[in-house]
């Protein structure tokens, strides 16, 4: 039998948590050999007009029963966390009148609505599957992930300050996810994930080519690093 594969014998959350949060790491090193490099305009992006930045197509639950391993029940189980805390940020920023400009307040939009179409779609795989959300992750300072100190951090952030953190934020949560998406491409068991991943990792490389072009001429008011049009 797959060492990956899920048994039909249920685990104890405190085993299959740890089961899980093993294989995180699994996922991230994965596409190492694949040579990822997401970097401040870095390659591998489409230029892409925000206001043309859709959500991917949402997937119709499958009609049969799937199968999970453990890297697609660590890859479902992390995404979901990040998304809620992207959405989360996304949804702060609408409670600040000024400070974002509206292009950016456009790209996020439709950000969010992507991110909540994959939180349905993540959440139903898991049903098809028969396993059990469980949330391992509350309270970790994961690569990627707004945690509740990033949102607290945003919150108390003058509104000259907000771009820049904001799209910081966003940037490493979307830059994280395709590390993410092309592990469970690569490790993952389940067809019907590994299709969403594929699907997620087209939505992030064009969420992040559009967020290239408006964050080019974002600077913090003080400190921190700088983000030019130059080099």
């Amino acid at each position: 039998m797959d060492e990956h594969q899920v048994t039909t014998e249920p685990l104890s959350s405190g085993v299959r948590a740890w089961r899980i949060a093993g294989v995180v790491a699994t996922l991230a090193a994965t596409v190492l050999t694949v040579g990822l490099t997401q970097t401040w305009g870095g390659a591998d992006q489409t230029a892409v007009n925000p206001s043309t930045v859709v959500p991917p197509s949402a997937t119709a639950l499958p009609a049969a029963p799937v199968v999970l391993n453990s890297t697609d029940d660590a890859f479902i189980h992390l995404l979901i966390p990040m998304n809620e805390g992207a959405v989360a940020l996304i949804d702060h920023l609408d409670t600040r009148p000024t400070g974002v400009n509206p292009a950016l307040r456009s790209l996020l939009g439709g950000i969010r609505v992507a991110h909540q179409a994959e939180l349905r779609d993540l959440r139903g795989l898991l049903a098809a599957g028969n396993v059990a959300e469980q949330n391992i992750h509350e309270g970790h300072q994961m690569p990627g992930m707004v945690t509740d100190d990033s949102l607290a951090e945003l919150r108390a952030a003058p509104d000259a300050e907000l771009p820049f953190r904001a799209s910081a934020l966003i940037r490493a949560h979307l830059t994280q996810t395709v590390v993410l998406c092309r592990g469970e491409q690569t490790a993952g068991g389940s067809p019907e994930l590994k299709a969403l991943a594929g699907r997620i990792q087209q939505a992030r490389t064009a969420e992040l080519s559009a967020l290239d072009r408006l964050g080019s001429g974002v600077r913090p008011t003080s400190g921190g690093p700088t983000r030019t049009g130059r080099g």
